[in-house]
């Protein structure tokens, strides 16, 4: 049985920059159906609203295994027109982490950080190629809903209130 921890760290790091570059080259391949250039890969570092990933209104939670290897993140953020409400953002299992149980690891921390940061709803979005993540939501009692105020090239939104 694979063990790990999460727990929130910065989201500016070495180990988070190589992670999220690794997140968008595969997100590109999935989505695009092609590896994305250099230009985009840099384009989309820049334009992604990382930074908000952090206190007062978001947070960064990585999963390491007793090694301190980097295995999965996911982060979240309070969104400004609704703060009531936290989107799940950058939701990402490396290839070493995957098939134990980390994406529901990770997802059930993000729904525990987004209830101390007091918010009722939990929103993210995603692609239609992207199924192990719509099947996990879904699991998880997430329901498709309307499009938010988020960012990116979404083809499908949810929503689940939290108790």
């Amino acid at each position: 049985m694979s063990t790990w921890t999460i727990k929130a760290e910065p989201v500016i790091d070495r180990d988070v920059d190589e992670v999220t570059r690794q997140y968008f080259t595969e997100m590109g391949r999935r989505v695009l159906g092609r590896s994305a250039t250099e230009a985009e890969l840099r384009a989309v570092l820049v334009e992604d609203p990382h930074h908000a990933l952090s206190p007062p209104d978001g947070e960064f939670l990585v999963a390491r295994n007793g090694e301190g290897e980097f295995l999965g993140c996911a982060g979240l953020r309070l969104l400004r027109g609704d703060p009531e409400s936290a989107e799940l953002k950058r939701m990402y299992v490396r290839p070493a982490g995957r098939g134990a149980g980390l994406g529901r690891g990770l997802l059930l921390a993000v729904e525990e950080s987004a209830t101390r940061l007091g918010a009722a709803r939990i929103v993210c979005e995603t692609n239609t190629q992207l199924t192990e993540a719509r099947a996990l939501y879904i699991r998880h009692g997430y329901k498709e809903t309307s499009p938010y105020e988020g960012h990116g090239k979404a083809d499908h939104w949810y929503a689940k209130v939290l108790s």
